[in-house]
């Protein structure tokens, strides 16, 4: 088994390393003036069981490139297997056709890596189950539920809380938090007027006098969970905190949720945040290393993950 990371998520890579005792591979990942990449694999990986961590966020194209191309270079150098381990899966929000004459590049995406020679993927708490589906090869969709769930427990175990989707679309993945912390589950039904504008309409559930905790697998703006906790404190909530898995926090995200009544948003290390962003006090980060170390683990040795869902 051997590890190979690009440039999206160093630290991470790391610290799946470290958990796992061993080291990256031995490579170079850079670019040319005119931004065409190039990747260099310094050591041997013939006949080798190769893991590439990368997660396709910000910039998405030039990281995903990078995938693309260090799964080439796997190729031709003769490693026997390469998993693609994606953190965090770019393009999955654009999981269907959301009108006439536009595309699905969340398939398009799952073609180009099998196409390029990923003999099996490994990614978490993709934006809809089904894109499990896009894949022709074998795919592993971890959720960070379990981690996030521990720390849950942790900071709320005296107290009154309860989860809180923010909008319909979440109320599975709201259910799942609900389920296993044995508390109640609340809805914000809300009206998108055009593309990154929410407005929150209604609150479903008794939040009066709880703490409220928000779930979702995507923060990008902002908008929709700093709305979402002004409607839920002026209809009675003591406080509201989010718990959501990749921090994409594109823009000025960071400042609006500093500047926001969330008392804290915690987001798991899938993404790599920038210095300003781990300046501000309200965002907090949990590691996945241990989870996806432990999946890769058992994935080289033919083992079940089944087990890493509870």
């Amino acid at each position: 088994m051997k590890i190979l990371a690009c440039n999206s998520n160093k630290p991470l890579a790391e610290e799946i390393c470290r958990n796992l005792n061993t080291q990256l591979v031995m490579a170079s990942v850079r670019s040319f003036a005119d931004k065409e990449i190039f990747l260099e694999i310094q050591e041997n990986v013939r006949g080798e069981d190769v893991f590439v961590i990368q997660s396709t966020s910000y910039p998405a194209n030039d990281h995903l490139m990078e995938l693309l191309i260090a799964i080439d270079a796997l190729k031709r150098g003769s490693a026997k297997r390469i998993t693609a381990v994606l953190p965090y899966y770019g393009y999955a929000r654009q999981d269907r056709k959301t009108g006439p004459r536009t595309p699905i590049s969340a398939k398009l995406v799952a073609n180009m890596l099998t196409i390029a020679g990923a003999h099996r993927v490994l990614t978490l708490d993709l934006h809809s189950g089904q894109i499990q589906g896009f894949f022709d090869v074998p795919t592993d969709n971890l959720i960070a539920t379990p981690v996030m769930v521990r720390d849950i427990r942790n900071r709320y175990q005296n107290k009154k809380f309860v989860i809180v989707s923010p909008d319909v679309g979440g109320v599975v993945r709201a259910r799942t938090y609900a389920g296993r912390l044995d508390t109640d589950l609340a809805i914000i039904d809300k009206r998108r007027e055009r593309a990154g504008i929410s407005e929150v309409m209604n609150i479903i559930g008794d939040i009066q006098d709880k703490h409220c905790i928000l779930v979702d697998d995507i923060i990008d703006s902002g908008g929709t969970i700093c709305n979402a906790a002004n409607a839920l404190l002026q209809k009675g909530a003591l406080s509201v905190s989010a718990y959501v898995t990749h921090g994409v926090l594109s823009g000025n995200a960071g400042e609006l949720i500093q500047n926001s009544p969330l008392e804290k948003i915690v987001i798991t290390n899938s993404i790599q945040l920038t210095e300003k962003q781990k300046s501000y006090s309200k965002i907090e980060q949990l590691s996945i290393a241990q989870l996806l170390g432990e999946a890769i683990y058992r994935i080289s040795h033919e083992q079940s993950v089944s087990s890493l869902f509870d």
